[in-house]
């Protein structure tokens, strides 16, 4: 049981850092949302400096969320 708690508390990474091949180093990275997927959401890691693509994160939804209808 004391295993199962202890993976759970790194169950989300954000990146700060990447390595950029186009600047030849580790570089500070932004975040950018590029798809809304029904089971979460698509996300690109940028270079801060020179804007290159460096990765991409899938953010799952932890539950299913439901439309409210009247």
């Amino acid at each position: 049981m004391r295993q199962r708690a202890a993976s759970g508390q790194f169950g989300d990474f954000k990146a700060s850092a990447l390595y950029c091949p186009r600047c030849k180093r580790a570089m500070p990275v932004r975040s950018r949302l590029l798809l809304i997927l029904p089971d979460g959401e698509l996300h690109e890691y940028l270079c801060q400096a020179c804007a290159s693509s460096l990765g991409t994160k899938t953010v799952r939804q932890a539950q299913e969320s439901q439309l409210f209808m009247p």
